[in-house]
Parts: structure tokens; C-alpha cells; sequence
């Protein structure tokens, strides 16, 4: 499956630390906004893959999926590599199947940690309408959002739940910003306003952004797939 979306930030804290923090299906849970419920259901060894279940619960509605995942983190150059194949047989779900990898790579900066993935959307015709219409950039937003949500937990030690608070604290204060200026200027405006707010006012201490990461891949590291996605065999 070729490469559809891709993230990538750089980290400088421990990278044991932030293996294990995208690693553990609990971890994991707690920084990405796309799987806020994981849970691992086999036994966890270094070599053999995981099988995992995930969910999103709303309201009134569940759309639940599972997932395979391997990481290789023995490398002689320091490099790591995590592979992961997901699929959900939920009607309710916009994402069908899908495939992707990360990859942790020790540089003098800090650790670049990347993710490339694609995925086909469910809902036949209607979802592939879907999805080109803003579902897809939404998805790629929420990973970069998640990313830098990482970052400042595994950097800064900004707990997922408190950045949380301030992201939604930060949205919040934009949007009354640019409410309190569309009220001021001219009718018309506020569209422009709104827009100028959000892009301007500097975010709020610990407050995650996801225009602080790349979100195309800038060499070959991030074209280049994990090798074990080509073995790792889907979700059943």
C-alpha cells in the first residue's frame, strides 16, 4: 500500500522512553487522538507481532477495529522500526483497512520519529467522497496534533491528559478571539478574522500543535517503508 499520509517531529528526550511510550498498547492510548482506546490481547515477546483491539467510543456509538503490530529495535546504527496492519469490520467505519510504519532514527538533534501509513475508506462511493472532501487531512491533522501531544509529554513531561486541557483551553482562546474581532470589524470579516486568529495568536504553554511537525518526507528515510510491513500479515 503506497504512502499516503506522513508526520514526522523530532524528539530529544530518551529514546527508550519514547519506545516504550509507542509501544505499550496502554502508552499509546494516551497520546493518540486517533486510538484512544488499546488494548493488547496477546502476550508481548520481543520478536513475534501483537494483535491488539481498538476503539473509539461516542456517545451512542462504537466503531472498533483490530490490528497487527512488530518492532525491531536491535539495529546496529541505533535506527528502529515498528510496522503495523489495522482493519475494521465495523459498517460504521469510515476507515476499511489500512497499513503503516514508524520509525525512530538517533541523530545529533535528537530522534526524528516519522510515521508514513495509507489506509481505504469504507462507506463505498460515499466514503471515497468522504474522504477526498476532508476526512483524509483530518486524519493526517490528528496525527501531527498526536505527535507533538508526544513530544511534550516524552521532552517536557507534559502528561497526554493535561496538554489535552490546554490544547482545548487554546482552541478555546482563539475562537473568542476572533469572535471579539469579527464583532469589532466590518460585516464580512469575521471568515477572514477567524482564520487570522488562529494563525497568529502563539499557542499556550504545553499546548500541543500539529504545525510544528513536517508533514511531507523530506528524504529517503521517510519514502522508505518499514521492511517487516511486507511480512507482517493482516488483522483475522
Amino acid at each position: 500500500m503506497a504512502t499516503a499520509l506522513y508526520v514526522e517531529t523530532t524528539l530529544h528526550g530518551d529514546l527508550a522512553v519514547l519506545w516504550h511510550r509507542t509501544q505499550d498498547a496502554r502508552e499509546h492510548a494516551r497520546w493518540d487522538l486517533r486510538f484512544p482506546e488499546i488494548e493488547d490481547v496477546t502476550a508481548q515477546t520481543p520478536t513475534a507481532p501483537r494483535t491488539f483491539r481498538y476503539a473509539l467510543r461516542l456517545p451512542g456509538l462504537t466503531v472498533a477495529g483490530l490490528g497487527t503490530s512488530v518492532g525491531e529495535h536491535t539495529r546496529p546504527d541505533g535506527t528502529r522500526t515498528s510496522a503495523l496492519r489495522f482493519a475494521s469490520p465495523s459498517p460504521l467505519s469510515l476507515i476499511r483497512r489500512g497499513s503503516g510504519w514508524w520509525r525512530y532514527v538517533p541523530t545529533p538533534e535528537g530522534t526524528r520519529f516519522l510515521t508514513g501509513y495509507d489506509y481505504e475508506p469504507g462507506w463505498g462511493r460515499l466514503g471515497a467522497l468522504v474522504d477526498r472532501a476532508g476526512f483524509r487531512r483530518l486524519v493526517g491533522w490528528a496525527t501531527a496534533w498526536s505527535f507533538d501531544r508526544l513530544r511534550l509529554w516524552v521532552d517536557d513531561g507534559v502528561p497526554p491528559e493535561v496538554a489535552l486541557r490546554r490544547g482545548l483551553a487554546d482552541a478555546a482562546l482563539r475562537a473568542a478571539a476572533a469572535l471579539a474581532a469579527a464583532r469589532g470589524g466590518r460585516p464580512g470579516a469575521p471568515a477572514v478574522l477567524l482564520v487570522l486568529g488562529a494563525a497568529f495568536l502563539p499557542p499556550l504553554p504545553g499546548a500541543p500543535r500539529a504545525g510544528r511537525c513536517l508533514r511531507h518526507p523530506p528524504d529517503r528515510t521517510g519514502r522508505t517503508p518499514a521492511s517487516s510491513l511486507s511480512t507482517l500479515e493482516a488483522p483475522s
